[in-house]
């Protein structure tokens, strides 16, 4: 796929050095090895060394010896990781002995190097939920400057290439967040103008998707998106966002003219900001599965640095992917 390729040929470039804190599951292990075999990032794997090596031989995977791998519950950067998580959660009352447990937790591991500059990104969840993954880098990493809200992202690629950009669009909130608020949606549809930037490389024209356009309709739902839009504009003023916007008023361009004839993101945009998670959701799946578009993610953002959850019924491929995708965002 040329997107797919594209990214990947970015994350070349790039070379970062990406986490992969559960270094001793199979799917991850023969997805670091395919990562450094591409030369898609510098790849850190956490675990025993010795068990990591030993799965490695068994696999066949004779990459992984240019990994660099950290046992966990033994390692240079401990104690100073130890200090740094004391200090930051102090005001929580996280003691030392807290901090000495918590540190050999990979997950944990992770984050503290990258709050410390000793890693670019992390990839987990193959084998963790969602919440295990997002709890310590809520705590530690934290959310990006102006924003206060994680969400989801989706990069919808549609066979029919009239829409978004030759086919393409990103789609949010459709993963982290049920019902935000008109602020916290403004920061998602920011959030993901620059996913979309950062990512893909191409301008985000931003659609804030309501049942209603301008006007059309007279609903407290559409005022959070009328309000959304407004706080959106003002947080990012060099971006293209309009709303509200009824989805085909966003996707279908005789529509949005005769719909928002002044709307310059109408029959255009290639981001689609849904009012909830429950409308996210379901959208990304209906086009996925009834438009026979191809979903890639979610990508997560809104965080400080690259952090990506995982489904825990990934392929390696998707691995491989959201790597690739993780060092693009760290860019």
């Amino acid at each position: 796929m040329k997107l797919i390729d594209d990214i990947k040929e970015k994350a070349r470039r790039l070379n970062k050095r990406i986490v992969l804190p559960e270094g001793t599951e199979e799917r991850t292990l023969k997805a670091a090895n395919q990562v450094i075999e591409e030369r898609l990032a510098r790849i850190i794997l956490i675990g025993k060394p010795e068990e990591i090596v030993n799965l490695a031989d068994k696999y066949k995977l004779k990459n992984i010896e240019r990994a660099k791998i950290i046992d966990p519950t033994s390692h240079d950067m401990k104690d100073h990781y130890i200090n740094m998580m004391v200090d930051i959660r102090k005001h929580k009352g996280l003691t030392r002995d807290e901090a000495m447990k918590l540190i050999e937790n990979p997950l944990y591991l992770s984050v503290m190097m990258i709050k410390n500059d000793n890693a670019d990104g992390e990839v987990a969840g193959a084998s963790n939920t969602t919440g295990d993954v997002l709890r310590p880098a809520l705590q530690y990493v934290k959310t990006r400057e102006g924003i206060s809200v994680v969400s989801g992202a989706f990069i919808m690629i549609h066979p029919d290439t009239s829409f978004g950009d030759n086919g393409v669009m990103v789609f949010a909130d459709c993963a982290v967040h049920p019902d935000p608020t008109d602020k916290e949606l403004a920061e998602i549809a920011v959030a993901t103008a620059l996913t979309t930037k950062s990512i893909l490389g191409i301008e985000p024209r931003v659609a804030m998707i309501s049942f209603s356009t301008k006007g059309s309709a007279k609903h407290e739902m559409v005022d959070k998106v009328v309000n959304a839009t407004r706080i959106a504009r003002e947080m990012a003023p060099d971006i293209q966002i309009d709303g509200e916007l009824q989805i085909d008023a966003a996707l279908i361009e005789a529509i949005g003219k005769k719909k928002a004839p002044d709307s310059k993101i109408a029959g255009r945009a290639n981001v689609m900001i849904f009012s909830s998670l429950d409308v996210g959701n379901v959208a990304y799946k209906l086009v996925q599965r009834l438009g026979k578009a191809e979903a890639i993610g979610p990508v997560l953002q809104g965080m400080a640095a690259p952090i990506n959850d995982l489904s825990r019924g990934c392929s390696v491929s998707d691995i491989v992917s959201m790597v690739a995708i993780t060092a693009t965002q760290s860019a």
